[in-house]
Parts: structure tokens; C-alpha cells; sequence
């Protein structure tokens, strides 16, 4: 099995852009994080290793909280970065990149989040 079989997904990534910034009320300004409008790099071709055990969900009122570790597979020299946000082209799903791990030159991984809120349909 090739790699390129198994990137049977797409995937936006957006890179995180540092600044600073005044809460206003005249306070002294404050890093400032935030991502960009457009995604730095559209329809990544990857592949989204999602197995149960990674995905917990605990039930709250008003709102049942979802959070999920997955490991995303990427081919190498794919540009992706701690705290980048990550978008499931076909789920629309947000997730925050871990640190990037180079398998011998052969392919990306990187662990992803999600830490939200599941409501109801």
C-alpha cells in the first residue's frame, strides 16, 4: 500500500499569527494570537486516524463537551506547525496541530485536538 492510498482526505491548515494587542479600558497591550482569513494551505491531501477510544464525550447541561485526540497523516515537506488549526474538508471539524513528528523522511504525522461542544441537531 502507497502512501498516496491512504491520503484519502483533504484538509485546510491555517498557521498562527502572533501579535499584540490592548484589551482596550487602558490597559497595557498583550500578546495576542489569531489566525488568518483564508487558510495558508487549501485541500491538503491527508489522512485522519480516528479511532474511538481517542474521542471522549462527557455530558453537561446545556451542551455535551467533546474532546479528541487524532492523529493526522501528512506527506512530508507539508508545512504544518505547533497550534496550527486544522480543517476537515469534508466534516468542517476544527482541531489545534500538536508538535509535527518527520518519519524518516517518508511521511508527517501530528497529533490534533478538539475541545468543543457537541450540541444537538
Amino acid at each position: 500500500m502507497s502512501l498516496e492510498s491512504l491520503l484519502n482526505h483533504t484538509c485546510n491548515i491555517y498557521h498562527i499569527i502572533g501579535g499584540t494587542a490592548s484589551p482596550g479600558y487602558g490597559l497595557a497591550p498583550s500578546p495576542s494570537f489569531s489566525y488568518p482569513e483564508e487558510p495558508d494551505i487549501s485541500g491538503q491531501r491527508c489522512h485522519f486516524g480516528i479511532k474511538t477510544r481517542s474521542v471522549t464525550i462527557t455530558q453537561t447541561a446545556p451542551a455535551n463537551l467533546m474532546d479528541a485526540k487524532i492523529k493526522l497523516t501528512l506527506p512530508i515537506g507539508t508545512d504544518v506547525r505547533l497550534n496550527d488549526k486544522i480543517i476537515d474538508c469534508s466534516t468542517g471539524e476544527e482541531y489545534t496541530a500538536e508538535q509535527p513528528v518527520n518519519v524518516r523522511n517518508h511521511h508527517l504525522f501530528v497529533f490534533i485536538k478538539k475541545i468543543g461542544e457537541e450540541r444537538h441537531l
